[in-house]
């Protein structure tokens, strides 16, 4: 099982996105593994905050390519 680095987070919503209801703001995070591979998730930004995640952390769980 690989293991991925948050390399950046990036706030890319500007207001003009339509949410869910109950849906909160997301957030663009790049992933790289050992290997250099980068990958691209959007994920709630409250659901990093709320898991303590910043750039550098490990990301938990596995990611399919």
């Amino acid at each position: 099982m690989a293991k991925w680095t948050i390399r950046q987070i990036f706030d890319g919503e500007y207001g003009c996105e339509e949410r869910l209801s109950g849906e909160g703001p997301k957030v663009s995070v790049t992933l790289v593994d050992e290997d250099g591979l980068e990958k691209y998730v959007s994920v709630e930004d409250n659901w990093l905050t709320e898991q303590g995640l910043t750039e550098g952390s490990l990301w938990p769980g596995e990611l399919t390519i």
